[in-house]
Parts: C-alpha cells; structure tokens; sequence
C-alpha cells in the first residue's frame, strides 16, 4: 500500500504536535524555590510500645536454657544442634503429674490398672524462672514408665538421705532405667540430660508429641537446688 506525500507530512506534524503539548510545563517551576509542607499539627496517632526482647541467654556454662533449647528447635539452622545428640538443659521444675495421678493407677507393679483407668506417664515440667507456668517450658519424660514405678521408688527412697548405691537405686520394670532419687519435685532447680525434640516414642500406648516446646526424653537428673517438699502421690491415693 502507497502513501501520499502530503498525508505522511500531516501525519508527522500532528506526531511532533502532541509531543509538543506532552511537555507543555516541563520545567515552568525550576525557579522557584523549595517549599517545605508544615508538620503535622493534628491528632498523634497511637503506636503499640516498642517490644522487649528477650535477655534470656541460649546457654550458660551448665547447659542449655529452656527458652535458648526452644529457641534452637524451632529454627532451621540450628535445630540439629540441639536435637540430634543429647543435651543438658537447665531449670527449675515448675510441674509435675505425680500429684494429679488417678488413684486407679498409684499401686504396686505387678498389678494392672484397671481397664477403665485413664492415666498419663510420668512427666515433669521445666523452665527457665522458679514457678513460672506462664513462660517457656518443656516437658521431662521416660524417667518412669507408670506410676506403679513411681510407687515402687517411693516406697524405696523414702528412708534415705543420701543419695542410693547400686543395691539400692529403684530400675524401672518396663523400661530397665534408674528412677531419679530425689523424685522429681516441684520447686528444684535440675540439669536434665537426655534426647530432645518433637516426640516421645517410649510409650507402650503411643507417641507423645509437642511441636512448639519440645520433649526431652530423660537420660539423667542432677539436682542444683532442692525442692522445699518432696515428691508425693495426692494423700490416700495409694495402696500397697
């Protein structure tokens, strides 16, 4: 297809016209000066207060805190380093379930608990502050296999002051460990040695989990600081 000459030159003018007007104003206030807009003088917007961030340390020369333990496992670089060998954490025991034990379940081994009894393993609860159940914690299991164990190991240390020699020392029957003397108290500050991270599979009735916090499945227990009491079933809960 042919164009005539005087339609393309109508056609470039009117291009060269609309770029024109396209910079109509470009550069008609290059002299004067910078005015600044005046601060705002209305109502101040409320801000949330600016966060605290933890001073806990990851680890002090006796271990592994609570709140640095959580911390390694819950990251992707560092979570090997805390869950692939056994570590020491320390603490204060801020809870445990020997107390709370259903009284179908306080006996001693050698008898079943009845079908219809719903009973939890032994467990205790470390964290990084004496009696904070609000902050961080993380669950100590495989330290007893039921509390039928943890019976046996009362009735065991009950009478001594230091702690047990081999003759002495109470093993679990399932499980073939040493019970910990003292049993474990609220109250004491403990270094716990042991496995850590999101399972337990120690249990004959299934696996344990806690993917936020972590479960350290026990190795060892050194007591720091004592309990101000020591640990016992609820009153009339058990029977020889």
């Amino acid at each position: 297809m042919k164009f005539s000459t005087v339609g393309t030159l109508v056609a470039a003018m009117a291009a060269t016209t609309a770029m024109a007007g396209m910079c109509v104003g470009c550069g008609s206030n290059a002299d004067e000066p910078y005015k600044p807009n005046p601060a705002w003088s209305g109502r101040k917007p409320s801000l949330p207060p600016v966060p605290s961030l933890p001073t806990t340390p990851i680890k002090t020369t006796d271990g592994y805190t609570v709140y640095g333990a959580i911390h390694q496992m819950r990251s992707s670089i560092h979570n090997a380093e805390v869950t692939s060998k056994e570590i020491t954490v320390v603490g204060y025991i801020v809870d445990s379930n020997i107390a709370t034990a259903p009284k179908c379940a306080v006996h001693k081994t050698g008898k079943k608990d009845p079908d219809d009894c719903k009973t939890d393993i032994p467990t205790f609860t470390i964290a990084d502050n004496k009696g904070d159940t609000k902050g961080p914690q993380i669950k100590v299991m495989g330290w007893a296999s039921n509390f039928a164990n943890v019976f046996e190991a009362l009735e065991k240390y009950k009478n001594l002051k230091e702690p047990p020699n081999e003759k002495q020392v109470y093993k679990d029957e399932l499980w073939a460990i040493d019970v910990p003397f003292p049993l474990p108290a609220v109250g004491a500050k403990v270094k716990v040695t042991g496995k850590y991270g999101v399972n337990f599979s120690k249990s004959s009735s299934g696996i344990a989990a806690d993917p936020l916090s972590g479960i350290i499945t026990y190795t060892k227990i050194d007591v720091i600081e004592e309990a101000p009491e020591k640990a016992a079933f609820a009153k009339n809960d058990g029977k020889k």
